[in-house]
């Protein structure tokens, strides 16, 4: 599986940004695909999940802000992202397994090699 993000960039404060994560190869049936993120200088954190069936979990901080969402004809990923604050900015990965589904980055097999949100004030 390789996995492709796109969509990220600059904004100012109070902005929205949609990110794009295409799946390709050998795709199963179900599967669980994430979205984390990385700022320098800090470890990577889970942003939220989304199953091949829709269902998503996220973390406290992307909760009425960010709305993870998954086109299972064009495998496809998505990330809306509105609101955007300094915090925000980092490198955004998306990542894909068979077997697990959570915030724990190590369980994945399958990443992205991210792209980048930088929101200014």
């Amino acid at each position: 599986v390789q996995l492709v993000e796109s969509g990220g960039g600059s904004v100012q404060a109070g902005g929205s940004l949609r990110l794009s994560c295409a799946a390709s190869g050998y795709i199963y049936s179900t599967y669980y695909m994430a979205w984390f993120r990385q700022a320098p200088g800090k470890e990577r954190e889970g942003v939220a999940t989304t199953d091949s069936d829709g269902t998503t979990f996220y973390r406290d901080f992307a909760k009425g802000r960010f709305t993870s969402s998954l086109d299972n004809a064009k495998n496809t990923l998505y990330l809306q992202m509105y609101n955007l604050q300094p915090e925000d900015t980092a490198m955004y990965y998306c990542a894909a397994d068979y077997w697990y589904r959570g915030f724990s980055g190590d369980e994945y097999n399958y990443w992205g090699q991210g792209t980048q949100v930088t929101v200014s004030s």
